[in-house]
């Protein structure tokens, strides 16, 4: 599970006047999502030290599906008093998250001596956050770890959207949003898009909103609204019975669909191997304990990644976009 980088430790510098001890933690830390702690620590495994969701594993940064911000460097702090903490963390970066699980009160008056960041829901269709986004936490009145970079331009990798509440028909189509703001791309209008498990139409109705053309497969219907859209196609049919071939060439085929992952697997297979579509985003179903050779699998196809999205449930998320995917 671990990668081959080699591991560096970014500097923090002590502002004078302060009198403060830091001492690299040569770990990584690992946000879990809410929820999943469990899956986040088999994953991890050897877990050296834990404070409620933020766990850390000795070295580099790993590859894992179920991290929902990713510490890099992190570094321990014997801090001198709250206005001294603010100062450390302010002197090496300016925007800084909090998380918060312990020591409440004087966690916050920390967070008070820090520039303020913006905790505006993220809009579709504007692009991430670019600013660099430190993360820190007190794990005792007098201790705080902290992290320069993180991999979330989110405050802890929580991705909350201004939400649309009266068109789509479910709140599934925020995997959707998601998973297309971290890709920063998306559909162009008169792509050639395909919605697996369309009903009852959150994902259907994203693509739509792009100005594709939409083939939504289900063997339930549609909500009416979406069904009657102007470029959505809705075949009442099994996502497992189509011949890529008959289909035609697909520029982004999205799933949404109920099924075990070797089905899934076998399924984005078929559409690879007959070269009948290029980008990927597709829900990684699971159930009971988590099949990690099931999602491995997914993970090792070339130019791929899997992630735990902000708005997954049980669930993970494959990406394959050309010239995306593959730089991460």
């Amino acid at each position: 599970m671990k990668n081959d980088q080699t591991y560096t430790t970014r500097t923090f510098d002590i502002p004078d006047g302060i009198d403060a001890v830091i001492e690299p933690m040569d770990a990584t830390g690992y946000l879990a999502p809410v929820g999943f702690e469990d899956q986040l620590r088999a994953e991890l495994g050897d877990v050296i030290e834990s404070h409620d969701r933020l766990m850390f594993a000795p070295g580099p940064e790993r590859r894992v599906f179920w991290a929902q911000n990713v510490w890099r460097n992190p570094v321990r702090m014997a801090i001198p008093s709250i206005k001294g903490a603010a100062k450390i963390l302010k002197f090496n970066q300016r925007n800084w998250a909090m998380f918060k699980f312990d020591h409440f009160s004087r966690a916050k008056l920390i967070e008070a001596n820090l520039p303020h960041v913006s905790a505006k829901r993220q809009v579709f269709g504007e692009p991430a956050p670019t600013a660099p986004l430190g993360s820190w936490t007190l794990i005792d009145p007098d201790t705080i770890i902290a992290s320069m970079d993180c991999s979330s331009p989110w405050k802890n990798g929580e991705v909350e959207f201004e939400e649309d509440k009266t068109t789509p028909p479910n709140r599934a189509y925020l995997k959707l949003w998601e998973a297309f703001t971290r890709l920063g791309v998306g559909p162009e209008v008169g792509d050639r898009t395909m919605d697996l498990g369309g009903s009852p139409g959150g994902w259907t109705w994203v693509l739509h909103e792009f100005g594709t053309d939409v083939i939504s497969i289900d063997k339930a219907r549609l909500d009416p609204k979406i069904a009657t859209l102007p470029r959505v196609d809705f075949r009442q049919e099994s996502a497992f019975g189509l011949n890529p071939d008959e289909i035609g060439y697909i520029d982004w085929l999205c799933s949404d669909v109920i099924c075990y992952p070797d089905r899934l697997f076998q399924l984005v297979n078929q559409w690879m191997d007959a070269g009948m579509a290029t980008n990927f985003i597709c829900t990684i179903k699971l159930q009971g304990d988590t099949d990690y050779a099931a999602i491995t699998q997914f993970a090792d196809i070339p130019g791929s990644k899997v992630v735990h999205l902000y708005n997954n449930k049980h669930e993970l998320t494959w990406m394959k976009v050309p010239g995306v995917t593959d730089q991460d």
